[in-house]
């Protein structure tokens, strides 16, 4: 039953007429509501306030009237009327009066948001207004609705969040155990569109939904790329010696996954006695045990799926490794300095190169100059040169001279054991002191 303020009076004051004819009492007259003007005129001691609830809280809304006297006090939101007097008009049970007029809501609903006008009846300009504003916590849905899509490598895809509450919620992205675009961890829109995707990209992507009611509401996607191998290989050059154990690593990376094969030079290598093939995730293991010299050479790891092939080379090598430097870039000597190396071989050095030069050098240049080449013998009895080998491990050393004070120079070794030369190291600079330190 919706009535309007009007209506409301004139039921309410029906009411009391009922009342007085049942009791014996005379019926009150209609001038009886008004009162004479030497009375105090009916006034609001609350104010009207804006409250924001959270959608199934209870409030109340104060309507409280000094010098009430025979006025009717009304509750009414838009036209409707809630109450009139002390009777409850609205069937809503949610609703209603504590201590006097004040207005109780239970369990408020987002259809209660609205203004709530507090009125004294057939006085001029008396009514105070409450606005209610419903405060929802963010309900989000997510697109696809499965939480799952499937895109090719290179191409574009686009997530969708939809969110609802109020207030309106913010929606903000994240991808789980990395950055959303290389550059942030978090993106805000309702969408996140993922351009030339690859597989880094692939993974659980989450959108947030925040409006500060309650906490975030959160849904998951899942973007699988689809994309042919790609392999990596842990060491081009691996080192090892007959009778001793090699290790070959492809880590290899693709959806669907891949089939992986192994080759020495261009034969497909099978499990043997000496030989394993195994998988730990992403890593593809070709074990060799007691390597002979037929084992040295170049291998290929073969990888295929349905979107196409990969192929990376090592090779194994019983040639010894680059040497690794020991020593400390600055000498303690003015004309003089001591290079030390360290190379794995598992057969005994048989010589080693050595080539250095001075570079020159000033504000904007550096101008090397010519390389001096030394040859060296493993002869313990040289003073200028030692080798000392241990577990394929060699360490030697050479002392350079004559140099120039407070110069700077660069060095390269090169080592050979019996199956040949090893790689060049990299270039290692030094320097001496000046004559004045």
């Amino acid at each position: 039953m919706n009535l309007s303020a009007k209506q409301a009076v004139i039921l309410l004051v029906g009411l009391l007429a009922v009342t007085g004819a049942v009791t014996g009492s005379p019926q009150p007259q209609r001038r009886e509501l008004q009162p004479s003007s030497s009375r105090e005129q009916p006034r609001f001691l609350s104010r009207g306030q804006t409250f924001r609830e959270v959608i199934g809280e209870t409030l109340v809304l104060p309507c409280d009237v000094q010098d009430l006297g025979s006025y009717v006090i009304l509750w009414r939101r838009g036209t409707v009327v809630l109450t009139a007097g002390n009777l409850m008009i609205t069937r809503d049970e949610r609703f209603r009066l504590i201590d006097g007029f004040n207005l109780e809501i239970r369990n408020v609903r987002p259809q209660d948001a609205g203004d709530y006008v507090c009125s004294i009846g057939s006085a001029e300009n008396k009514e105070q207004t409450h606005t209610l504003e419903i405060l929802v916590p963010p309900v989000i849905r997510g697109q696809p609705a499965g939480g799952s899509v499937t895109a090719r490598k290179g191409g574009s895809v686009t997530l969708e969040c939809k969110a609802s509450g109020n207030p309106v919620p913010t929606i903000t992205w994240s991808k789980k155990g990395a950055s959303v675009t290389g550059r942030e961890n978090i993106v805000e829109g309702f969408s996140l569109t993922l351009e030339q995707v690859d597989r880094r990209q692939a993974g659980a992507y989450q959108c947030s939904a925040n409006n500060g009611v309650g906490p975030p509401a959160t849904f998951d996607i899942t973007l699988n790329v689809l994309y042919p191998p790609e392999i990596e290989v842990e060491r081009s050059w691996v080192h090892s010696g007959e009778g001793y154990e090699a290790q070959l690593v492809c880590i290899v990376h693709a959806e669907p996954p891949a089939t992986v094969q192994w080759y020495h030079e261009s034969i497909l290598l099978d499990p043997t006695e000496r030989r394993s093939i195994d998988t730990r995730g992403a890593k593809h293991i070709l074990s060799i045990r007691g390597v002979r010299s037929e084992n040295f050479g170049n291998y290929s790891c073969v990888a295929d799926n349905s979107l196409g092939r990969a192929k990376k080379y090592m090779e194994l090598s019983g040639r010894p490794s680059p040497a690794t430097f020991l020593s400390e870039p600055f000498s303690r000597g003015r004309d003089f300095y001591n290079l030390s190396w360290e190379v794995t071989s598992w057969p005994p050095l048989e010589e080693a190169r050595l080539l250095w030069r001075r570079v020159q050098m000033n504000d904007s240049l550096s101008i090397p100059g010519k390389w001096h080449d030394v040859i060296l013998a493993p002869n313990p009895m040289t003073a200028t040169v030692g080798f000392l080998g241990k577990a394929g491990r060699h360490k030697a050393s050479y002392v350079i001279r004559p140099l120039q004070p407070g110069g700077a120079y660069e060095a390269v070794v090169q080592a050979r054991n019996r199956f040949g030369w090893g790689e060049v190291s990299d270039l290692y600079k030094f320097y001496t002191r000046s004559a004045s330190g």
